[in-house]
């Protein structure tokens, strides 16, 4: 209905950010955070939801921009949980590991951003689309 060359530039992007987030995550598990009760398994299901998502995004659905959105939100907030009160008993510092904290932020931000611009572009095309089918009648 209103795939354009935005909405495909948006969902390339939105895929980009979110398998960016997904192998930092994979790769944090590897590095060890598979050692640390429930952020280890919390990490890896995250990496295989990002992944999924990722490839699932290019002919899906606007339910599956939300959810990549929802993923990201999650994810950032566990980030500042981790680095303030703690989550699940653990806490963080600052930065570290870096550069892949900086890096994961960075891609979440991303994600929630172009995810949002996505959802209003297609919020608008149907208004439009609404709006010139009640004006032919």
């Amino acid at each position: 209905m209103w795939r354009t060359r935005p909405d495909l530039l948006l969902r390339i992007g939105i895929c980009a950010s979110v398998a960016i987030s997904g192998y930092i995550h994979f790769d944090l598990y590897r590095g060890g955070y598979r050692y640390i009760h429930l952020i280890g398994p919390s990490f890896l299901l995250q990496a295989a939801a990002s992944f999924a998502l990722a490839v699932l995004l290019l002919g899906g659905p606007l339910t599956l921009r939300i959810a990549a959105g929802g993923l990201s939100v999650g994810a950032l907030a566990a980030f500042v949980l981790s680095r303030t009160v703690g989550i699940f008993g653990f806490t963080e510092i600052g930065w570290q590991p870096a550069p892949k904290a900086a890096v994961s932020v960075a891609a979440e931000l991303v994600t929630v951003l172009l995810c949002a611009v996505s959802v209003l572009l297609h919020v608008r095309a149907r208004r439009r689309s609404r709006m010139s089918r009640g004006r032919a009648r």
